[in-house]
């Protein structure tokens, strides 16, 4: 079992190289790196999804990984970059499931261990929707996808003293509304007690 083990590591460690022979027009390497990559994905989205949506989850992610390949920089971590591409096909089948018409049909399953972190995206869309769409968005950018300040910059059209100042005001009112969340939890267990 180590062996198996040491073996998926150095696996991950040739990704990178898969992925930038893939980018010069190699298609053995890339199908080498997909192949890797299937069960991979399988075992990351069956910890997180119920089982009905698990081979959806691995298709889309194998999409985005190959309609974005052309962003992937030799010079970075591929592994983190293929987990970022995966967590965001997560949050889109978890944003998905929230915006289903209400009366549709769910497949309502438990996915064990995993309450915590649905419950937490959940939570965070809310949050972020109370921010105006322009604090929202590179604090979405920046603070959750891993994009530099330049980066968000570029895409949301702001400069990057103006996205440093929206993450900084929009960061301080969720501070402050989890504060009077805080506070109003407080106050409803005082009332309990009396």
């Amino acid at each position: 079992m180590h062996r198996r083990h040491s073996r998926r590591v150095d696996d991950r460690a040739q990704w990178g190289t898969l992925m930038a022979a893939a980018q010069q027009g190699d298609a053995r390497a890339y199908r080498a790196l997909l192949g890797e990559l299937r069960p991979w994905l399988f075992g990351y989205y069956r910890r997180r999804l119920i089982p009905a949506q698990v081979e959806d989850a691995v298709q889309d992610a194998l999409i985005a990984i190959h309609a974005k390949r052309h962003t992937y920089d030799p010079a970075r971590p591929f592994a983190a970059w293929a987990s970022g591409i995966a967590r965001y096909k997560w949050i889109d089948k978890l944003r998905a499931q929230t915006r289903a018409p209400e009366g549709a049909t769910q497949v309502e399953q438990s996915v064990g261990g995993h309450e915590s972190a649905v419950t937490s995206a959940t939570v965070l869309t809310a949050l972020l929707a109370t921010l105006k769409p322009a604090q929202a968005e590179v604090i979405r950018l920046v603070k959750l996808m891993g994009f530099s300040i330049e980066e968000a910059a570029a895409r949301t059209s702001q400069s990057e003293s103006l996205v440093k100042v929206n993450i900084h005001r929009g960061l301080a009112k969720l501070a402050a509304a989890a504060a009077d969340d805080a506070d109003d939890s407080d106050s409803d267990i005082a009332g309990d007690r009396a």
